[in-house]
């Protein structure tokens, strides 16, 4: 018989032991005696009862604490083998085997170095002698139900993740600019920082006005301000780092700013406040889609495009693409149906038309409407009409959740008052958490109803910003001609038809507000 280290029986030999700890959480870690130390102590204590075979506990410690088992990125363990490999190890005692780890195929490369280096493996509560294939058959069974639990508990965990979502419950990670986590025996949730969220509705402001990244974060680092700064449970500061393209566009697309949160690729109403309307939520998704299609070049309007991404085909119901050619020195840019493009000019009456003919007729009418009485009468209607269609949609759904939370109330008093309520808690709190949503979607519908009210437009209001709007015209740069007329206009249907030849202009409900603030900056 031969001893861990190859020597024989007969010759009294020191093993020097090293025992390994580990916890997979970081909770309870700061307490004086932990889970660690009550894994060493059981170390310790099988250590000294083999002291009549030469055993020694090593001083050091090989502790991870807050590390999974499910791979190799520990560095106490990365600790061990190096210790193992240079020769410093004889054996290596843990209270449990899937203390060491809970993966088989990470196991099997350990015990390969233990083998390769003699270095005997002990478990404290668990029996068995690795010298011979009965040993091992029972230690490859023991980390298999290691593994299989480890798998079994990230189920549940990510089951876990996904349930809270689908209830619009807050599920852990980062705090986000605008909000605060707030500790509760229910678990965290966001609440509404008011300073932040004043900042985050100013940084998607700003985005409208620059409809591009790095211009944005140019403006916001010149504000001087940064990302969330929170203090973490040890009291450490952290966060505040300086925006780049890519965290603005991840606070740009964020939808817990709507008050919802997402799960793999799913939108589900948040118990969270709101603090983005989804008017503007949604203009900025515009933009970030079209830059994403066309890398900016809307924004940079290198070839004058005024109504690129507005202009539309009526008899198709598609969009009218920006194109041109060029001939000699000279440049003919025109609008193409991108049905004619992709299914043969035959397809559409409309094919074509020259750019520049529409952008001016396009941008006459708009001069034209502040100078006819009624033509902007009926301006001033049509943009009545849209706000109002946008009023009535609203409260449409807010009834609807109305009703919704008389049908959940009644669904409540039932329950309650069966006599086996015990049995009905899990459909209690299912028709809670459906109370709950519906109230928080309808405080939100009121919000909106309310902002929309304050952005219908009055005679007065068009007047201003259309008469404002000729002056100023011809001063402004191409980029900013373009961007005026996305911010009035909403689209423009073109039927070229032979005979037809008819152009619709659709503003945008609260455009001409917005132009309006628009052209007194220009001008001042």
């Amino acid at each position: 018989m031969r001893k861990a280290n190859g020597k024989p029986a007969d010759v009294k030999q020191t093993v020097r032991c090293a025992i390994y700890t580990r916890k997979s959480t970081e909770e309870g870690l700061q307490q004086e005696f932990n889970s660690l130390d009550a894994q060493r102590e059981s170390g310790e204590a099988y250590i000294a009862a083999q002291k009549h075979e030469g055993w020694v506990c090593l001083p050091d410690r090989y502790d991870d604490g807050g590390f999974t088992g499910g791979n190799m990125d520990r560095p106490a363990v990365q600790r061990l083998m190096k210790d193992i490999e240079a020769g410093k190890i004889d054996c290596v005692v843990v209270y449990k085997v899937d203390r060491l780890s809970r993966s088989l195929l990470d196991f099997a490369r350990m015990m390969e170095t233990f083998e390769k280096h003699h270095i005997s493996f002990v478990s404290v509560t668990q029996q068995f002698n690795t010298s011979h294939s009965m040993g091992r058959l029972t230690l490859n069974i023991l980390l298999s139900f290691a593994q299989f639990e480890r798998e079994i508990i990230s189920e549940r965990t990510r089951d876990k993740i996904a349930a809270a979502r689908r209830k619009g419950k807050f599920a852990g990670g980062k705090p986000v600019l605008g909000y605060d986590l707030l500790s509760s025996p229910t678990g965290a949730r966001l609440v509404v920082n008011d300073d932040e969220a004043a900042r985050v509705r100013a940084i998607f402001e700003l985005y409208l006005k620059y409809e591009a990244l790095l211009p944005t974060v140019a403006e916001l680092d010149r504000r001087g301000w940064t990302g969330k700064v929170w203090q973490t449970k040890d009291g450490r500061r952290v966060g505040g780092r300086r925006f780049d393209k890519s965290t603005l566009f991840k606070l740009l697309t964020n939808v817990v700013y709507l008050g919802k949160v997402s799960h793999h690729g799913e939108v589900y109403p948040g118990e969270h406040a709101a603090i983005v309307n989804e008017e503007i939520w949604q203009r900025v998704q515009t933009i970030l889609q079209r830059n994403r299609r066309t890398g900016g070049a809307l924004v940079r309007n290198k070839h004058g495009a005024l109504l690129k991404g507005l202009l539309r085909c009526t008899p198709c119901q598609c969009s009218m693409g920006h194109s041109y050619t060029v001939q000699g020195t000279k440049r003919y840019r025109y609008y193409v149906c991108l049905n004619a493009q992709k299914r043969g000019w035959h397809t559409c009456p409309t094919k074509s038309v020259p750019a520049g003919e529409i952008e001016r007729f396009v941008v006459e009418q708009i001069k034209a409407i502040g100078k006819d009485p009624a033509v902007l009468a009926e301006t001033l209607r049509q943009a009545r009409s849209q706000g109002q269609r946008s009023l009535a949609e609203l409260q449409a759904q807010e009834r609807g959740l109305q009703r919704e939370l008389s049908r959940h109330s009644a669904d409540l008093r039932r329950l309650a008052s069966a006599q086996k309520s015990n049995e009905k808690t899990g459909e209690l709190a299912t028709i809670q958490d459906r109370i709950r949503a519906a109230e928080q979607r309808t405080t939100e519908i009121r919000e909106q109803i309310v902002a929309l009210s304050r952005e219908m437009v009055d005679e007065r209001e068009v007047e201003a910003a259309l008469s404002a709007f000729d002056p100023v015209w011809d001063t402004l740069s191409p980029r900013e001609q373009a961007r005026i007329i996305h911010l009035l206009v909403e689209r423009v249907d073109y039927d070229g038809t032979p005979g037809a030849g008819t152009v619709s202009v659709t503003f945008r409900p609260n455009g001409i507000k917005t132009l309006a603030q628009q052209c007194e900056e220009i001008a001042a």
